[in-house]
């Protein structure tokens, strides 16, 4: 089985924010895209006056194909985390407070299924099609598809954050609405 990660992704966000709901959203746009979603790991650290440290390592996977297959790992941290409860249109909110930086790696596998590993003769035909036959199908398709996917959460994640405008400078690309 073979690789080709995509360069991290880091957003740092550091005031109120509605972490129920931007879990909800990030569920919502693995759903929305196939993916398969995992909570890896889960890390609470005592608090301290500042506030409580919380880390998640979340992966989403998605089989394209037979040969293709995508991973999105996905790493919130949040520092100096405190809950508050804040009125929003005369109802009660419980939002948090503090700092959160989350970083985002997606990798291209390919050869998932291990078609091309055993004996002597199948490494070299998976050598011969990955080199020759399917390296510009795989950089030039599934490598972008991924890439401007991630661009897209990140986007999502940013607008859900209020960290900019309601336009996205990647929608529509991939023919998708």
């Amino acid at each position: 089985m073979g690789s080709i990660p995509l360069k991290t992704i880091t957003l740092r966000y550091a005031g109120i924010f509605d972490f129920d709901g931007f879990y909800a959203a990030v569920i919502d746009w693995a759903k929305n895209y196939g993916y398969m979603w995992h909570e890896v790991d889960y890390k609470h650290k005592i608090p301290s006056p500042a506030g409580a440290e919380q880390e998640w390592r979340w992966q989403m996977t998605k089989e394209v194909n037979d040969y293709i297959s995508y991973k999105i790992v996905f790493r919130p941290i949040i520092f100096d985390m405190k809950e508050m409860e804040i009125e929003v249109d005369g109802k009660k909110k419980c939002l948090t407070s503090g700092r959160i930086e989350i970083t985002i790696d997606g990798t291209v596998l390919y050869d998932w299924q291990k078609t091309f590993m055993g004996k002597w003769l199948p490494k070299k035909l998976g050598k011969i099609y990955n080199e020759y036959i399917f390296k510009k199908e795989l950089e030039s398709i599934y490598y972008d598809q991924l890439y401007y996917r991630i661009w897209n959460l990140q986007a999502i994640m940013k607008k859900f954050l209020d960290m900019q405008t309601k336009k996205y400078a990647y929608k529509g690309y991939l023919g998708e609405n």
